[in-house]
C-alpha cells in the first residue's frame, strides 16, 4: 500500500523564522511558499533527498491544526505516505479499523489528492496519505 515517505509536516508559529533556521542549521535554503487561505494556513516546503519538509503555519484559529500548535507547541505534526490509489487505501484502512479523518480524498498542495488517518488508530502518529496527480 505505501509507496515512500511523501513528506513530514511541522507546525509553526512564524514561517519566516521557521526557514530561517532552518536554513541556518541545515543549509535548506531552496523553500517554496504558499499561502492556502481556504485552510487558514501558510506553508514553506523544501526538499531534502527524496522527501519533502512541509513548515506550515496558522494564519487563523480556524487552522485544523491551531489548537495542536496552542497545546503543543511547534514541532513534528504528521507523517506523510505516498499511496499509488488513495481511494483504495483509504478503504483498506478503514475495513482493518482505521478512523479516517477524511473519509474521501481532498486537494492538497501541488493538487495532489490528500487525507488524514486519525491518530488514535495510527498508535498516537497523525497520518496523511498523498496520491501525486498528473505525474
Amino acid at each position: 500500500m505505501l509507496e515512500s515517505i511523501d513528506h513530514i509536516g511541522f507546525a509553526v508559529r512564524d514561517i519566516d523564522e521557521s526557514i530561517a533556521f532552518y536554513s541556518a542549521m541545515f543549509g535548506v535554503t531552496d523553500w517554496e511558499r504558499l499561502t492556502l487561505p481556504g485552510r487558514f494556513m501558510d506553508v514553506a516546503a523544501a526538499h531534502v533527498g527524496g522527501v519533502l519538509l512541509e513548515l506550515i503555519a496558522p494564519t487563523s484559529d480556524a487552522a485544523s491544526f491551531a489548537k495542536h500548535l496552542r497545546e503543543r507547541g511547534p514541532g513534528m505534526h504528521h507523517i506523510a505516505y505516498r499511496v499509488d490509489d488513495i481511494t483504495a487505501a483509504l478503504a483498506l484502512l478503514k475495513a482493518r479499523g482505521a478512523q479516517l479523518i477524511d473519509e474521501t480524498p481532498q486537494v492538497g498542495l501541488h493538487n495532489n489528492l490528500v487525507a488524514f488517518v486519525h491518530p488514535k488508530s495510527m498508535q498516537g502518529v497523525l497520518v496523511e496519505l498523498v496520491q501525486h496527480c498528473g505525474e
